[in-house]
Parts: structure tokens; C-alpha cells; sequence
């Protein structure tokens, strides 16, 4: 072999060994794109440019928001599809304008027909809410907007992020498909009014995973045409509990597939519960509700076909049909003495509910809890306590 061909397949072979460029994900710095990050200019235009940058990559590219910065945002919408997945990598802190910015139906940060989309970081999304809470409860506030909101986005994942004080709804998912939520820590007080950790609605495959959700409403909600949901290892407290519904009330539900499992409840005011409308339609069945630890809760296990939270509502016939719900090994406290509430409509009785492994005493009191059960057909399997008999049903 000649020297020159020897040259040549060396300096092939280096060249073959260098990573190629072209193959690498591209990185898109929200500086680059002329963010101030002083909590004070709105980055809005910066990091929308940003966004439109990367989303027209195809080398898998990361939005890059730095650490050690604050950056004020007011309405942004993040547009799909995107040329290739895309992954937003939050380690600054996010904060919203102080002041009351929208009379309209909105959401701070909106991302809209984005696939495979990836949120992480160590970063921060701060609502701000406290003045919104205020112009709420002086009943001059109608209309709040959520923080984060998911639209029609398929293959999500949010990971690891801080969301604290949001006016509204701290997460939303509307028509989402296989959704991964995990170590995401969400805080507002226990009194912000309707600050729900998680809400989802028209979505499917949602997995919540060892998360931390204390807020003044739900920490994770469940709405109709929402199927093939898990939410275990987590958190919840204070807040209202983890809710199925309200359902039937302007739609015909559908909810089907609910898991939650191995996850601690504190001072909330339900644990896990099922709510729908008098005279709604449609259905709400194959439920698991396994391994929950309660401390100090109001009301650990509510199904409730009355929900009205006016308490005046007229009295209808008919009902959502809920079945196939299972309670099993759950254990702890609750506030008020009655700890299982099982509630259902003459018209539309519920069906297969079933009580295993329950031991739930009434905290602070030597009198035993108790449990009411109406209009349900169901079963009752090993130790169950306070003590439950399920209705004869013809």
C-alpha cells in the first residue's frame, strides 16, 4: 500500500469516527433570540421566536431557557406539528404578569398540536395567582386563566418542573394522547379557589408518576371522554382529593379504565372520588382505587351521584352509570366521621362496587367512623372498616 493511500484511509477513518454534526440535536438558547431575564421585560416575543426557530428543526432540538434568571411571560401559544420531537429544557424561572391581564379565557403558556414533545428541567412556572384569588373572591374575577395548557399533543412528557400559585388550573390536557407526568411538584394554598393541580379531558393513556400536588382543588381531575388513566406514587394534600368528574352535566360521559394506586393523602377533602349530575347520561366504569394511605381526610371514599356544590339543585331522575369501581387496601384517617360515602340515584343505581382491605378510623375520637351506602349493589371482601352493607337491589 502506498504512503498517499495509507494517508488517505487515515484520515478516512478519523473522519468517520467524528460524530456527525448534522446527526446531533441542535440547541436554541431563548438569549440568543434577544430574552432580557430580569422578571420585569416581557420575553414573550423572545421566547416565541425561539419556539418557531427550533420547531422548524429537524435534528430533535432543545429550547434552552438558563438557569439563574427570571423571565416574565405574558400569553404565549407554542404552535405544532413541529418538524421532529422537540424537548424544552426549563431550569430559569417563568413568571407571570402581577396584574389582572386577561377578562377572556386564557392560559399563560399554551402549547397547541405539539407531538413528542418533552418539558424538563429544575425551572419554575409562577402564576402569580394571589391577586387573582382576591378578584375571585370579591366576585369581580369570572374568568382566570390556567398556566399550563396541553392541546391535541400526543407522546408528552413533563418532567421534574416546579408550578406554584397558578390564578386557575395548574395543568390542563385537552385531546392528549399518551401523556407521561412525572416527579412534577405543583403548590398553591390550601384556600386558592379552583387552583386544581391536573385537570384532563378527551384524553387517553395519561401516566402521573411520584408527584407532589398541594393546591385549593383537585389535585388531579378526571373529565368525561377520558379513558386508560394511572396516577400512583403521589402525593395529594391539601386540596379536594383526586376526582372523577363532575360528569353528565352538559354531556354525555364516558370514562372508563382509572387507576390510582400507592399514593398518600393529607388533610384533603376527599380522597378518591366519583361525581356526576343528577339526570346525567352516559357512563363512568372500570375503576381501581389500591394501596392509599389517608391522613386526616374529610371523606376518604365518596361515590356521589348528587354532586351540587350550590346544594340546591332540582331533583332529576336518571344519572350517570357507574360500575365496576374496586376500594382495596385502604387505610388511615378521617376527619369527619363518616369515611366511605357511597351515593347513587334510584333511577340509576351503581353496580359492582366493591370494599377490600379498608381500615379507616375518625381521627381524634374513640367513636368508630361509619359508612352510608345507598342504591348500590356491591360486594364487601375481608376486612372492612368501618362497616359497610351494600343495599339489596332488585
Amino acid at each position: 500500500m502506498t504512503g498517499a493511500v495509507v494517508e488517505h484511509t487515515v484520515i478516512l477513518l478519523l473522519v468517520l469516527a467524528i460524530p456527525s454534526a448534522a446527526g446531533q440535536p441542535h440547541t436554541y438558547n431563548v438569549f440568543d433570540f434577544h430574552a432580557v431575564g430580569n422578571g420585569k421585560t416581557d420575553d414573550a416575543h423572545a421566547f416565541l421566536a425561539t419556539w418557531q426557530a427550533a420547531c422548524r428543526d429537524r435534528s430533535r432540538p432543545i429550547l434552552v431557557i438558563p438557569g439563574g434568571r427570571t423571565f416574565l411571560l405574558s400569553q404565549v401559544t407554542f404552535q405544532g406539528p413541529c418538524m421532529s420531537p422537540i424537548t424544552i429544557q426549563l431550569n430559569g424561572k417563568i413568571v407571570a404578569p402581577n396584574y389582572i391581564w386577561t377578562t377572556k379565557p386564557a392560559n399563560l403558556l399554551n402549547f397547541f398540536s405539539v407531538k413528542n414533545l418533552t418539558l424538563t428541567g429544575n425551572g419554575e412556572i409562577n402564576g402569580q395567582g394571589a391577586i387573582w384569588w382576591n378578584c375571585y373572591n370579591q366576585k369581580r374575577c369570572n374568568t382566570r386563566p390556567s398556566l399550563l395548557a396541553f392541546a391535541r399533543c400526543n407522546n408528552l412528557s413533563v418532567q421534574w418542573i416546579q408550578l406554584k400559585d397558578s390564578a386557575a388550573k395548574h395543568i390542563t390536557l385537552l385531546q392528549c394522547s399518551q401523556v407521561y407526568v412525572y416527579k412534577v411538584s405543583i403548590t398553591a394554598p390550601g384556600d386558592s379557589p379552583n387552583t386544581d393541580g391536573i385537570t384532563m379531558a378527551l384524553s387517553d393513556h395519561v401516566y402521573i408518576s411520584t408527584c407532589s400536588i398541594q393546591t385549593g382543588d383537585d389535585c388531579v381531575s378526571i373529565l368525561t371522554y377520558t379513558t386508560d388513566v394511572t396516577v400512583t406514587n403521589s402525593t395529594c394534600g391539601p386540596g379536594h382529593g383526586i376526582s372523577v368528574g363532575s360528569l353528565g352535566r352538559f354531556e354525555e360521559a364516558a370514562v372508563e379504565r382509572i387507576t390510582v394506586s400507592h399514593c398518600n393523602f393529607s388533610g384533603t377533602m376527599t380522597g378518591v372520588r366519583i361525581k356526576s349530575w343528577q339526570g346525567g347520561k352516559g357512563y363512568a366504569k372500570g375503576f381501581l382505587f389500591d394501596s392509599l394511605q389517608m391522613t386526616a381526610v374529610q371523606t376518604p371514599i365518596v361515590i356521589d351521584q348528587f354532586y351540587c356544590p350550590w346544594g340546591n339543585c332540582p331533583v332529576k331522575d336518571g344519572g350517570v352509570a357507574i360500575s365496576d369501581v374496586n376500594f382495596v387496601n385502604i387505610h388511615g384517617t378521617s376527619s369527619e366521621q363518616q369515611a366511605i360515602k357511597i351515593l347513587c340515584s334510584q333511577s340509576a343505581p351503581c353496580r359492582d362496587i366493591h370494599l377490600s382491605d379498608i381500615n379507616l378510623s375518625w381521627v381524634n375520637h374513640t367513636a368508630p367512623a361509619n359508612a352510608t351506602i345507598s342504591n348500590a349493589q356491591g360486594t364487601t371482601v375481608g376486612i372492612v372498616i368501618p362497616k359497610a352493607q351494600f343495599p339489596h337491589l332488585l
